[in-house]
């Protein structure tokens, strides 16, 4: 088997319930937050995060495709968070928590339209998805204290109440990807 490392870039809201969940995954080398889709380089969260900017909050996988496919991060991807809301997931609204993929070669487009095409025909969710997909260009790494926020702050009131629900979940929908510990 080849020892070749792959990446995806997917925007899903906070990035720090995104990172907590592909974390997790088998395969998966590391999961950096950031920010891509935007027009002004090097953006900080301030900026981001008044819109202005372009730029979704995103997560950059660094994954083994021998190990973990493209599809199964999609698979993972589309049922961590709501693909139907435009500009929204739950209480974060704005253009920065769309739901992006941004591909990293034509393969992964089209295993994302594949995937969209599939959730919109599989009545999982009453309205289409929105969401986007996109050439990746560039990827600006979040600030250091965004890295890991989920396992060094869990016991934050967001933690609680929004990431933990959401990762417990995805434990019990996806056992079988899990990293073993």
């Amino acid at each position: 088997m080849e020892n070749t490392m792959s990446v995806a870039t997917f925007g899903a809201g906070c990035f720090w319930c995104v990172e907590a969940v592909f974390d997790q995954l088998k395969g998966v080398s590391s999961v950096k937050s950031g920010y891509s889709g935007g027009h002004i380089k090097n953006p900080a969260y301030r900026e981001v995060c008044s819109g202005r900017t372009g730029h979704a909050e995103v997560i950059q996988i660094t994954y083994d495709p021998n190990v973990i496919s493209y599809a199964e991060l999609l698979q993972v991807l589309f049922a961590t968070h709501n693909p139907t809301t435009l500009n929204r997931q739950g209480a974060d609204v704005g253009t920065q928590y769309r739901s992006a993929i941004f591909y990293h070669d034509e393969e992964q487009k089209r295993l994302a339209e594949l995937a969209i095409e599939a959730g919109n025909q599989s009545g999982v969710w009453e309205d289409p998805i929105v969401t986007e997909v996109t050439a990746f260009s560039e990827f600006y790494p979040a600030e250091d204290y965004h890295t890991d926020y989920f396992e060094l702050n869990g016991d934050q009131p967001y933690c609680r109440a929004v990431i933990r629900p959401k990762v417990d979940k995805f434990k019990v929908q996806f056992a079988e990807l899990l990293k073993s510990n």
